[in-house]
């Protein structure tokens, strides 16, 4: 089982932050040589290409859904009185984060497209700081609620059980965020 969960959590990871999908390099190719350019591809023929990738990726987004809701289920062991207090919570925030999840992507793209361009600016990385502290301290607050909601629908036991798979949750996808994005220069 334990295994099982940190497969789904490394696809999820995927799934939550678009980012990481992408083939975006860890470092600034070197400046020696100057890249081939290819010829391109007519406009008709890349919107299907799109689309079709988009219905995929939202398929594989309800599916990653669903199995983290099977794995909170199977490691919660809930009673009917339980899960009907439980899963609307659950769902509620899942909706949270999912609006933290964007969020965040939005600041790694602004980033990355800075990156891109070449060295950060100091303004750029004050911004960039203080977004980044104000959606960690967003999401904090976002889990106190989280245990105040719990605290009145579950054991303590099961409170700490489910804050403990979405913080392994949560820690798997910003780790793997992390590996993805290179350091300021």
């Amino acid at each position: 089982m334990k295994h099982t969960i940190f497969a789904v959590l490394t696809a999820s990871a995927l799934v939550a932050f678009p980012v990481l999908g992408e083939d975006k390099p860890a470092a600034k190719p070197a400046a020696s040589a100057p890249a081939a350019k290819a010829a391109p591809a007519p406009a008709a023929k890349a919107a299907p290409a799109a689309t079709s990738a988009d219905a995929n990726m939202e398929i594989l987004k309800q599916k990653l859904k669903a199995d983290k809701k099977l794995l909170v289920a199977a490691n919660m062991e809930l009673s009917d009185v339980e899960a009907k207090a439980f899963w609307p919570i659950y769902e509620s925030y899942q909706a949270d984060l999912q609006k933290m999840n964007q969020r965040i992507g939005a600041a790694v793209d602004q980033y990355l497209g800075a990156y891109d361009k070449g060295a950060i600016s100091n303004d750029l990385s004050k911004k960039l700081l203080q977004e980044t502290l104000a959606i960690e301290k967003a999401e904090l607050d976002l889990k106190r609620a989280l245990v105040t909601k719990l605290e009145k629908a579950l054991p303590p036991y099961k409170v700490a059980r489910y804050t403990q798979i979405e913080n392994k949750v949560r820690a798997v996808i910003k780790y793997e965020l992390a590996a993805q994005i290179p350091l300021v220069q």
